[in-house]
Formats: structure tokens, C-alpha cells, sequence
């Protein structure tokens, strides 16, 4: 029997995933957040650990979704995860358009 309890929150096993770089500290540039994103549109799940408020669980860290709707300050993304498809609320803060 283990003398510590696991522990199984949100954020568990994030250490490096979710801290920045020593010099990329801080709040990010204005112009991630004013991207204007359309219904259809692919983006790419990057979390961005300044912003905590709309981030995305650690599981969809690089994925790549489509925008099915707008919402508030959020952005609605389908994913795939497996053979389902997982709808998320998530923040612009944590989407980039993707590339490919």
C-alpha cells in the first residue's frame, strides 16, 4: 500500500506541458486574440499556460479540430479522440490557425 494518495486532478502530470520558457513569460501579444475564426475552419489545439480561464484538457495539447460555432469569448472545436468525436469550448488564447 502506497503512503501517498495519487493525485487525479485537471491539471495532474503537467509540469513541462503546462509551464512556459524563462523568457517567454508572461502574458502574449494582443493579435493571438483578435483572429477571427470562421465555422469550418481547422485550428490547432496549443495550450497557452498564461490563460487558465477556457483551457482545454492536457489530452488535446497539439490536435487539430474544426470550428462548429462561436460562443461568447469561446470558440466551439469538434475533435477527433479515438473513433469519437469530442466537442470542446475552448478560448482563443488556446487555438492558432492551422497550416496543413
Amino acid at each position: 500500500m502506497p503512503m501517498v494518495k495519487k493525485s487525479h486532478g485537471y491539471r495532474a502530470r503537467t509540469r513541462s506541458l503546462m509551464s512556459k520558457r524563462v523568457r517567454q513569460r508572461g502574458l502574449s501579444s494582443p493579435s493571438k486574440v483578435l483572429i477571427d475564426y470562421e465555422v469550418g475552419q481547422r485550428v490547432d489545439i496549443v495550450i497557452n499556460p498564461g490563460f487558465h480561464k477556457g483551457m482545454p484538457h492536457r489530452r488535446y495539447q497539439g490536435r487539430t479540430g474544426v470550428v462548429t460555432g462561436l460562443r461568447g469569448r469561446a470558440i466551439v472545436v469538434d475533435v477527433g479522440l479515438g473513433k469519437a468525436i469530442k466537442t470542446l469550448i475552448i478560448r482563443r488564447e488556446h487555438l492558432q490557425p492551422s497550416r496543413g
